[in-house]
């Protein structure tokens, strides 16, 4: 009786480490980036560095707020390149590995295309397509969907051949169609390895993003930190770093919220 009562006391504690271990890493993370700012800071001022060549964190919050109209608009322009040329890229590249897994001849023919294509930087690509394209968001939008179409591709089809064989048998012996087969086994199981092929190609959409911009653009945040740097306003350009790699870790994790709805059988990191 002692003993129950015990496991029922621990089981709220046994709930709660979890939590606790997420907020520890949080507050770890946090603490340690205020002391790399602040170290940061200090040695800036210490060693009166330009502000053109290596600017203050004080400066660099200073022309976020001086800049703030304008960094928001050029946000915008590039979270819209990045969101549609990552959709777009969902939508062509999960398809295409489920036929690639079924179909013999196009894993043989497509897949080494796809290959080379990933194999080829995209940094090359960039001019061609503002030169074919034009400057605006299309360019941009296909820069996107290149850098992530491999990953999306690769995970999918991974995880479609990840299905245990004798799971596979088994259900054949239950007579399962086909499409049963893969709505409720193969999908299912490729799921969570789909997901990680989610999480690396949001990172690399605002690479994407960025690097068209750099080639040929009027907006977005690539295009101002090329500005600025040009005209020597190295806080506005790090402004828009800051605001990149805010954009970057916020996707990042809403892909993986995304993911533990979507997938809650999904092992967690």
């Amino acid at each position: 009786m002692v003993d129950t009562q015990a496991a029922v006391l621990d089981e709220p504690a046994e709930r709660l480490e979890p939590a606790v271990g997420v907020v520890k890493a949080v507050f770890g993370s946090v603490v340690t980036l205020i002391a790399l700012v602040v170290l940061w800071e200090v040695l800036v001022r210490h060693y009166n560095v330009p502000g053109w060549l290596l600017p203050a964190p004080s400066a660099i919050a200073q022309a976020m707020v001086e800049w703030r109209a304008d960094l928001v608009v050029h946000t915008g322009v590039t979270l819209y390149e990045t969101l549609v040329g990552f959709a777009l890229s969902i939508a062509v590249s999960v398809p295409l590995a489920v036929l690639i897994v079924y179909s013999p001849l196009l894993q043989n023919t497509i897949y080494p295309i796809l290959l080379a294509m990933q194999s080829t930087p995209k940094v090359a690509i960039a001019p061609l397509l503002a030169l074919w394209i034009g400057f605006g968001a299309a360019p941009k939008i296909i820069v996107v969907f290149l850098v992530c179409f491999f990953p999306i591709v690769v995970s999918t089809a991974s995880g479609l051949t990840a299905v245990p064989p004798a799971l596979i048998d088994l259900i054949r012996s239950l007579s399962a169609s086909p499409m049963q087969t893969f709505l409720k086994i193969r999908f299912p199981t490729a799921m969570p390895h789909i997901f990680v092929g989610l999480k690396i190609a949001i990172t690399f959409a605002v690479v994407g993003a960025v690097i068209g911009e750099f080639v040929g653009s009027e907006n977005g945040l690539g295009y101002l930190i090329l500005v600025s740097t040009s005209q020597s306003r190295t806080p506005l350009a790090f402004g828009a770093l800051v605001l990149l790699t805010v954009m970057s870790i916020v996707l990042y994790y809403g892909v993986a919220l995304v993911e533990r709805v979507v997938v809650p059988w999904a092992p967690r990191n």
